[in-house]
């Protein structure tokens, strides 16, 4: 017995020896990155409200839930290059509807109320399978993103191999590996999705809100080493714009009663009907300078806009849909109208393109944005920020 003990001693130490040789203690060796919590269960720190309404994402025992209403994105205030992304979901009620948006711009795109971004789609079963979608984790790119799918089936969108989603109510489990441009998708423990090739590939991870009542819970991610990217890869980072326009009501508008019956809350769409007389809108916030952005999309046959940035006590840009400056740069749908006001000076870009400029006088203190609508007129995507 004692012989043995001995002999088992000097194992021991013998392995001992072994392992401290092996990794000396100065070894330079970069501990595992450790997964950390993206939600709280209490608030939403870490994340911001892209284009929706305060009752949109609310947290409930320890969930976050979101009603479905409006169609708009929560996204995160920290951009991600290479990760894995952590999340339990389920759908509350059968054919629900969401997604989660990866290496996301930091607001929306022009005329619809989605990122330019890699989405994830989050579908209950009874929204239905067919040809062209399934209710299992597709991924595909979306607003001027790109991807190259993997079993793809001659588009861009990438189709799982496996159905392993579960059904409305019961809970899924999503695990989201973006590595160096590509993309991969586990459902409920095995890789069923795989892209490659995905620009942009460093951005905003996004919850998406489409009409499904949906809860998440156990979000987590795990950062990886970045990787070399172009910068025609990266994502817009934040600029700082908040969105002036909830999507469910007119709150943060100041209107007369005859134009609030006027002024039709129709989702992410703002529908301005003036077709006998002026409709004025102008918001409860002022400012000195600031920016501002406003997508616009003709109702009827023509329509006039005058954009006043200090509101009524100054002077405004007048413009007319069926002619110059405006009428000469607007594409037919969707348009992006964004405006700087800074010093006195209104200068206005439509989709990308110097359209007018034009010096203005107003209060020096500041003042609201006001809007004055002639005409039928659809807008979206109303956002400000402020130069200071």
């Amino acid at each position: 017995m004692h012989n043995t003990q001995s002999l088992l001693l000097l194992l021991s130490l013998g392995a001992g020896c072994s392992a401290v040789g092996t990794h000396p203690p100065d070894s330079g060796a970069e501990p595992e990155a450790e997964f950390q919590s993206l939600f709280n269960g209490r608030d939403l720190t870490g994340w911001r409200r892209v284009n929706t309404a305060p009752s949109t994402w609310t947290v409930v025992d320890g969930m976050l839930h979101c009603d479905g209403k409006p169609t708009g994105e929560l996204r995160t205030t920290h951009m991600y290059q290479n990760f894995i992304f952590e999340v339990e979901w389920r759908h509350l009620v059968s054919g629900g509807n969401a997604g989660i948006f990866v290496w996301a711009d930091d607001i929306t795109a022009r005329g619809v109320p989605f990122h330019r971004s890699v989405e994830v789609q989050v579908l209950d079963h009874g929204y239905g399978n067919t040809n062209s979608h399934t209710t299992h984790g597709d991924i595909f790119p979306i607003h001027g993103a790109r991807m190259t799918p993997v079993n793809g089936h001659g588009g861009s969108r990438a189709f799982p191999t496996e159905s392993r989603s579960k059904p409305s109510p019961e809970w899924n489990h999503y695990s989201i590996h973006c590595n160096a441009g590509s993309i991969t998708l586990a459902v409920n423990g095995k890789v069923v999705t795989r892209g490659d090739l995905c620009s942009p590939s460093k951005g905003y991870i996004c919850l998406e809100s489409e009409g499904g009542q949906v809860d998440y819970r156990n979000m987590r991610i795990k950062v990886l080493p970045d990787t070399p990217v172009d910068e025609a890869d990266v994502a817009q980072a934040e600029q700082g714009f908040e969105t002036l326009y909830s999507g469910v009501d007119l709150a943060g508008w100041v209107l007369s009663p005859l134009d609030r019956e006027r002024l039709h809350v129709r989702d992410w769409v703002l529908r301005a009907e003036a077709e006998q007389g002026t409709l004025a809108l102008s918001t409860e916030r002022t400012f000195k300078d600031y920016e501002f952005i406003l997508d616009l999309k003709l109702a009827g046959d023509r329509a006039a806009l005058a954009i006043l940035p200090q509101g009524s006590r100054g002077k405004g840009m007048h413009l007319r849909t069926d002619s110059a400056p405006l009428g000469a740069s607007l594409s037919p749908g969707w348009n992006r109208l964004q405006g700087t006001y800074r010093a006195g000076v209104l200068d206005l870009t439509v989709n990308g393109v110097d359209c007018s400029s034009a010096r203005l006088e107003g209060p020096r203190e500041g003042g609201p944005l006001r809007l004055e609508v002639d005409g039928v007129l659809d807008l979206a995507n109303l956002y400000a920020r402020d130069l200071d």
